[in-house]
């Protein structure tokens, strides 16, 4: 079960320019965003450190982060492929990238997802939500979130409304708008409103603002 948090980060993950990050409260107001200096990682992680200290007066249980990108690399070539409506073992012709969370969120049509490499073939964008899931677990609760799956999801929610503060869109204002969407999946999620899918390889889950209405076997990894 996800922890009860009251301060929920977002942060869209990328190269081409600082990640920007947007955090909100329990009622989905917003509270302070920005953008993560530079390609240093470690630098990266102490700027939101210092953002959320006051904000969450020094108890980081009460943070929950979403992160926009892969939390590992695949270890070996994918085993099982998703074939309309069963399981096939791979075979030679396949690439072999890719998560059973992102065959999740592919199967059911709710996202298209850049498959996961492995960090032989990864790009830096990945390698560096990669660093940023190894800088920021040990202290926070950091789930993988996917915009574009949980803008979907949501196409026609009415109930669900967050602020957000138009300042802050400044400097790449789609890139701003994914991290308030990742604010707000952690945060629907960890008030019981959404789903986590995938994770039967053992890397990972992909966390959903809504439940999914399938009960489709792809939710369900292959038995070895």
């Amino acid at each position: 079960m996800p922890q009860p948090s009251s301060l929920f980060v977002g942060i869209d993950v990328q190269t081409r320019r600082a990640c920007p990050y947007a955090i909100l409260d329990a009622a989905g107001e917003p509270v302070a965003a920005g953008w993560l200096p530079g390609q240093d990682v470690a630098a990266a992680a102490a700027s939101l450190d210092r953002a959320l200290a006051q904000l969450a007066a020094g108890r980081p249980t009460q943070v929950a982060i979403g992160i926009d990108a892969p939390r590992c690399f695949l270890p070996a070539p994918r085993p099982w492929y998703w074939a309309g409506d069963r399981w096939r073992p791979a075979t030679s012709r396949d690439r072999g990238a890719g998560r059973h969370c992102e065959v999740v969120i592919a199967a059911l049509q709710l996202a298209r997802p850049q498959w996961t490499p492995l960090e032989s073939n990864a790009p830096d964008w990945m390698r560096r939500g990669v660093a940023l899931f190894q800088a920021l677990g040990s202290r926070y609760a950091v789930y993988e979130v996917f915009p574009s799956a949980s803008y979907y999801q949501l196409r026609d929610a009415r109930d669900l409304r967050i602020g957000v503060r138009l300042g802050d869109f400044y400097g790449g204002p789609k890139d701003m708008l994914d991290a308030y969407m990742a604010a707000a999946t952690v945060r629907e999620y960890t008030r019981g409103a959404g789903c986590a899918v995938g994770g039967g390889d053992g890397l990972g889950t992909i966390i959903l603002p809504r439940p999914v209405a399938s009960t489709s076997a792809v939710l369900h990894w292959p038995d070895p």
